[in-house]
């Protein structure tokens, strides 16, 4: 379908922005800038939201009631370089309202100051804390991530096989080489430069665009993934991929469930203060992950 009608405010107001392919563009303003627009956004109350050591990493703890026999680990999205714990702050504590068990949100190390696998790495450190009490018994983990922090997540569940029991991506960042249409075809907003842009900030050489730990879609681990939730945005430069990578995990023989969000464009997930579609994704995901727990 042709774009929402606020998705299509979304991509006006984006077009008066500065892009990062800007010679001028200033990372730390705009992560400044980020930060402030995200401090005046509503924020949900929980039974407990704390700050934590995850072994050296930051992290911060939501949780929203009793339950604690489950645990989601969240990786934010921002293209590796943008956003942080503050800057999803608000959407963690609705999503973990809306799920039910705790969440975990991973302020890893970003590029251009900390190139890749040092956010890859951050998280399997988080992992390890996890695995060895650091919040205590919390049951089952998940993963969890959008965009960039889709990529983060999928690679945490290939990096350790067997430990999640389910894995949730929004609209995730994976093929640095840009093979798909979808980058001609749907790229509203959000084209084709700055998504290289993005992974010439991550990669520390060329040769790690090829690592499947950068480049999942070349895992050969694929088969070893626990239930999968994949939401795309019609209107988004990574649907293609997102969905290319939802047909290898049908043929693996994982249980994956994908879908596409019609109308809209990169991004929208945390907003559902702007875009109707988020709170309806948020509870499909919420929803996934109260079925994987169901199960047992």
């Amino acid at each position: 379908m042709a774009l929402h009608p606020q998705a299509r405010a979304a991509v006006a107001d984006y077009a008066t922005e500065q892009k990062v392919t800007d010679p001028g563009f200033d990372i730390d303003d705009s992560r400044r800038q980020a930060r402030e627009k995200a401090a005046a956004v509503p924020r949900v109350e929980l039974a407990e939201v704390r700050d934590v050591d995850a072994g050296g990493v930051p992290c911060r703890y939501y949780r929203p009631g009793e339950r604690t026999d489950a645990l989601l680990i969240h990786l934010h999205g921002g293209g590796f370089v943008f956003n942080d714990v503050e800057v999803h702050d608000a959407a963690v504590r609705r999503f973990a309202r809306l799920v039910g068990i705790p969440m975990l949100s991973v302020d890893y190390r970003r590029p251009p100051e900390d190139k890749f696998p040092a956010a890859p790495d951050d998280v399997d450190t988080v992992i390890g804390w996890v695995r060895r009490g650091g919040l205590g018994d919390v049951g089952r983990l998940f993963a969890h991530g959008d965009s960039a922090g889709g990529n983060l997540a999928l690679v945490a569940a290939l990096r350790n096989p067997g430990l999640f029991a389910g894995v949730v991506l929004i609209y995730p960042f994976l093929d640095p080489e840009a093979n798909f249409d979808s980058y001609q075809s749907a790229a509203e907003g959000f084209d084709a430069a700055e998504a290289a842009w993005y992974w010439q900030q991550y990669a520390a050489t060329s040769d790690d665009l090829h690592n499947p730990d950068l480049a999942p879609l070349r895992s050969d681990r694929l088969a070893t993934l626990p239930p999968t939730l994949v939401v795309t945005a019609e209107h988004d430069p990574l649907r293609d991929e997102g969905e290319y990578l939802v047909q290898l995990l049908a043929e693996a023989g994982v249980e994956v469930h994908g879908s596409r969000a019609l109308g809209q464009i990169h991004g929208f997930w945390r907003h559902p203060d702007v875009f109707d579609a988020a709170d309806g994704v948020q509870r499909q995901a919420a929803g996934f992950v109260q079925m994987v727990l169901e199960r047992d």
